[in-house]
C-alpha cells in the first residue's frame, strides 16, 4: 500500500511541476511572441487558408 500512496503522492507533484517548468521554458525561449504567425505555418500554396483541399467522411473536393 505505501507504494501506492508514494506513486500517486509523486504524480500530484511531480507533474504540475513538470508542467509549469515547461511553460517557463516556452514563455523564455520566445514561442508565445507571435501566435498569429504560427497558428498559419501548416498552410501553404498547396493548401491555403480557408480552402478544404482533403476529402474526409465523404466531403466534397473541390
Amino acid at each position: 500500500m505505501p507504494v501506492i500512496a508514494f506513486i500517486l503522492l509523486g504524480s500530484v507533484v511531480l507533474l504540475p511541476a513538470a508542467g509549469l517548468l515547461a511553460l517557463r521554458w516556452a514563455t523564455s525561449t520566445g514561442q508565445f511572441r507571435c501566435p498569429d504567425k504560427a497558428a498559419l505555418l501548416p498552410f501553404d500554396e498547396v493548401e491555403p487558408v480557408g480552402m478544404e483541399t482533403d476529402c474526409i467522411l465523404g466531403g466534397n473536393r473541390r
